[in-house]
């Protein structure tokens, strides 16, 4: 896709704007190189359905933080068990404990943190919650 397809997906945001951060800090690892294999053959309308599932993950979570759904619900855990199995599916191999590692980095970097609370108040740490609980549930 070229950038404004990309813009369009994402609702205003490129991932490519980041390329430069994510290869320094991960560009060695097994993991990237996988999700840079994947990736490379999207289309507009792999992405269009990928960002429709997280999307749709967002607004269950959403509902169940509403309902007061503690993050360790059961339902609540499946979401985050949908959403890690969505990042396994679509870009690399991703284990309970790589999981639990990128809940730690949805509160700890604004950016990620923004994106959940941007869905719903009070969302960064409720999914970061509900992702250790879900992996904790695995053990």
């Amino acid at each position: 896709m070229d950038e404004q397809e990309t813009r369009e997906v994402f609702g205003g945001f490129n991932p490519a704007d980041y390329d430069d951060e994510v290869r320094e800090r991960w560009g060695d690892t097994d993991a990237y190189k996988e999700s840079a294999r994947r990736t490379a053959r999207y289309t507009k309308t792999d992405w269009e359905r990928f960002e429709a599932e997280s999307q749709q993950i967002g607004t269950d979570t959403a509902r169940l933080m509403d309902e007061g759904a503690s993050a360790d619900d059961p339902r609540v855990m499946d979401l985050a068990e949908q959403a890690r199995l969505q990042i396994d599916r679509w870009f690399y191999p991703c284990t309970h404990e790589m999981h639990a590692n990128l809940a730690e980095m949805y509160i700890a970097d604004p950016r990620f943190t923004a994106t959940y609370e941007k869905i719903r108040e009070g969302m960064a740490r409720y999914w970061h919650d509900a992702i250790l609980a879900n992996a904790a549930r695995q053990q």
